[in-house]
């Protein structure tokens, strides 16, 4: 049964639980902290395809094909699955996704998408909706530089607030079973926007909508951030998430003893020079996917929150001069 838990927070009693999942990482990622933990290398940007867009697509593939592998499923076992990724029209996964023949739907939320994906997989598998369900997303560092900045060949000067797009892909499959890492409650959050319009500080346009929907959960809750094992955000990188605990302590919340961010977890900030860290909906995904979930079924935490936050900006609305409003959605994940 889904309960309502205060003005903004979902309470899932029977508590879906992840059965299966899978990250796909490219080389570079493969060269951070967290390489050894990726199920998947894609070692050729191109992944033996023509273009970028084709090859993003194949992470999706490969991510979902092995996450069935690992849960003991086949496609034909999934009722929905929930996918979508940055570029236009979410290209990646429904052309990834296709020869699945599963029921498919769209999920844009940009770099929220994961926890998005998580949540809607929760509510259809407590409602008996679906029995199981899955989620995917997944980004490319050439795919989306092409899309929201400039060609490869442009060679421009990256700005110190700049964060290097994940290559990279995360899925889940999530049924009713009763023994993992289970989705216990989930927020969804609200479209925050505090006038920034700095495409290259995305951390900064970002790190309102996450401390809006801390702001909401902890009060639902009635919780505060040490009744947590640790609490993940997924692509604040280093701007954003100072930018977060400044905002959170104007809620008297501390959360930085607890905070790991998957932007920050990626990549080596020094020595693999990404400057402000890791984005994309695959940072938040494959970290997810691999560090996270492995660390929750090894024991290591039993209660963790994990949030996606997502710039909802275009490259019309970019170059319309808009500003960049955000979302960030929460999950809370515990092991039984």
């Amino acid at each position: 049964m889904i309960r309502r838990i205060g003005g903004h927070t979902l309470g899932f009693e029977e508590m879906p639980t992840i059965i299966g999942y899978a990250s796909v990482a490219g080389k570079k990622e493969s060269e951070g902290p967290l390489g050894k933990g990726f199920d998947k290398i894609i070692y050729d940007s191109y992944n033996g395809k023509n273009t970028y867009e084709q090859a993003e697509s194949t992470l999706q593939f490969t991510a979902v094909e092995t996450a069935m592998q690992k849960a003991g499923v086949e496609a034909e076992d999934i009722d929905y699955i929930f996918a979508g990724d940055l570029l236009n029209q979410c290209i990646s996964s429904s052309f990834g996704l296709r020869d699945f023949n599963i029921a498919y739907l769209g999920q844009y939320g940009a770099c929220s998408t994961m926890a998005q994906g998580l949540l809607m997989t929760a509510v259809f598998v407590e409602s008996n909706a679906a029995n199981t369900a899955a989620c995917v997303t997944s980004s490319h560092f050439a795919s989306a530089e092409r899309q929201y900045r400039f060609p490869l060949e442009y060679g421009g000067v990256r700005t110190p607030t700049a964060q290097w797009t994940v290559t990279g892909s995360g899925c889940c499959i999530v049924s009713n079973a009763k023994k993992g890492a289970c989705i216990a409650r989930a927020t969804a959050g609200k479209i925050v926007d505090l006038g920034v319009t700095d495409a290259n500080n995305m951390g900064a346009a970002m790190a309102p909508a996450a401390a809006q929907t801390f702001i909401d959960y902890f009060a639902d809750t009635n919780t505060k951030p040490s009744d947590y094992d640790a609490i993940f955000t997924g692509d604040l990188g280093l701007v954003g998430s100072r930018s977060l605990y400044d905002l959170l302590s104007l809620e008297n919340i501390d959360l930085e003893p607890k905070h790991y961010d998957c932007g920050m977890m990626i990549f080596d900030l020094e020595g693999q020079d990404v400057h402000a860290g890791g984005s994309g909906c695959g940072c938040a995904g494959s970290v997810f996917c691999s560090e996270i979930l492995n660390s929750v079924n090894s024991g290591k935490y039993n209660n963790i929150l994990f949030m996606a936050t997502g710039a909802l900006m275009s490259p019309t609305s970019s170059g319309q001069g808009e500003s960049i409003p955000s979302v960030a959605h929460l999950i809370n994940i515990k092991l039984r």
